[in-house]
């Protein structure tokens, strides 16, 4: 059998190893039952569905219609961007504050791809500020830092 579509089949692969590392770690807790259940549960069953989701995938990677595709020299370059704007992101928020933050954030992880313009950067951050600043301040009342240090009373 030839694999013709090498991306399902390491999206099938992940898929399965995930699926079956959360089933695995979840039998570890109790199980309960359908109408009452217990910590396991949920995980245990969303594992073997996800592992079982992954098979499928890998199955249809060998099969005669799947499209022919190879997967891409993985590329360091932008790995490291977008994990140094994460990063970048946790050291600004007590220091910079929140918005500031995110707008950093979402502009430089934006840089690592040439799909995406500054305009559409920066509506994607506003809206991002708008969304986050909604949801965690607004509506859960988390306690972050707005603004930079500098500039709070």
């Amino acid at each position: 059998m030839k694999i013709r579509n090498q991306r399902d089949f390491g999206a099938g692969i992940m898929y399965m190893v995930i699926g079956l590392f959360f089933a695995i770690v979840a039998r570890q807790y109790s199980m309960g039952t359908a109408a009452k259940m217990g910590p396991g549960y949920f995980p245990f069953y969303l594992g073997l569905l996800m592992t079982l989701l992954g098979l499928l995938v890998l199955v249809k990677s060998f099969g005669a219609k799947a499209a022919i595709e190879s997967i891409p020299k993985f590329n360091w370059k932008i790995m490291g961007q977008i994990t140094g704007a994460i990063v970048l992101y946790g050291l600004l928020l007590p220091r910079m504050g929140f918005l500031v933050a995110i707008v950093v954030l979402v502009f430089l992880a934006a840089g690592a791809s040439k799909e995406f313009t500054w305009k559409g950067t920066a509506i994607n951050a506003a809206f991002l500020v708008t969304f986050t600043y909604s949801v965690f301040v607004v509506g859960l009342k988390l306690q972050f830092p707005l603004l930079p240090v500098f500039l709070q009373q």
